[in-house]
């Protein structure tokens, strides 16, 4: 793969990263207002607003965090890469795989929420505030690890246009 190949690789790998994470932010926010509206309801199941507050103000974090660091972050990456290619290689591998480390942690945690949450509807079926947690939980700890498998796919195909520069 030739400078110009990875650099149109890692500018895709950046738009999509850029793009899900405006997504991430705005399940997030979706999910807080979601939470509000059930907070003052008179519903039996406002316990699912708790798992939406709490994971979907992560996602707002989270979201919000990449997707204002990530064009200058491309940029920074970009001007390396044309000005010295092995030590992009070098501190860009590095990087990456932190982040592919630690995508098998969030995947761990999102499956074991997943795995809680189906549990939970089964043993909580007769009480609905415990019942609507759980659903709450499988709803948000889905979304996030469909986000993630996404990512992480994303992110193992750029570390791979990576690998193949020099």
């Amino acid at each position: 793969m030739n400078l110009e190949q990875l650099q149109l690789k890692m500018s895709a790998y950046f738009a999509a990263e850029k793009w899900e994470s405006l997504l991430f932010m705005i399940c997030g926010l979706a999910a807080v207002v979601i939470a509000a509206v059930l907070w003052r309801s008179e519903s039996s199941y406002r316990g699912m607003l708790y798992p939406l507050v709490i994971i979907g103000l992560i996602q707002v974090v989270v979201g919000s965090t990449v997707f204002f660091r990530t064009d200058a972050q491309a940029g920074a990456l970009a001007s390396q890469l044309r000005v010295s290619p092995a030590d992009y290689e070098k501190a860009e591998l590095a990087r990456m795989e932190m982040i592919n480390r630690n995508f098998a942690w969030y995947k761990t945690i999102e499956i074991v929420l997943l795995a809680a949450g189906i549990g939970m509807t089964y043993l909580f079926r007769q009480n609905d505030f415990l019942y609507s947690l759980a659903v709450g939980l499988v709803l948000e700890s889905a979304l996030m690890l469909v986000a993630d498998l996404f990512a992480e796919h994303r992110a193992e195909d750029y570390v791979r246009a990576i690998q193949t520069l020099l």
